[in-house]
């Protein structure tokens, strides 16, 4: 899988997932909203990527990695709670979050590759 096809499903399933947990839920707290918040950017950020902008791309690994990150916590709770929905949402999260990573990195590898070819044919 291509990295702006794995970062726009990766965006789409933290919005989605991040609002089915808040709206989903039996008492909703602010913080569901963080992985939607997330997906956002990460939205706003699909042009970029798709482009291969240094940048940008960059950000976008970065975020989310940290999305990834920072699903740990509220995993351990709902398996603490074992509450099976927001196991599976966070689940979910995580996998297309690691699927983005690794699309991420083979791109940027590529890219690398692509560099060296290039600079060894100049």
């Amino acid at each position: 899988m291509k990295a702006p096809t794995a970062n726009l499903i990766n965006a789409a399933t933290l919005i989605i997932m991040g609002l089915w947990g808040y709206f989903g839920s039996e008492s909703p707290s602010p913080t569901a909203f963080i992985p939607s918040v997330a997906g956002v950017l990460l939205l706003l950020m699909h042009n970029g990527v798709k482009t291969e902008n240094k940048v940008i791309a960059h950000i976008a690994v970065v975020l989310t990695l940290l999305m990834i990150l920072a699903l740990a916590m509220p995993l351990k709770g709902a398996l603490g709670r074992e509450d099976t929905m927001a196991i599976v949402r966070i689940a979910i999260m995580i996998i297309t979050g690691i699927l983005a990573m690794v699309a991420f990195i083979g791109s940027f590898k590529a890219a690398r590759k692509a560099r060296e070819v290039a600079a060894a044919n100049n």
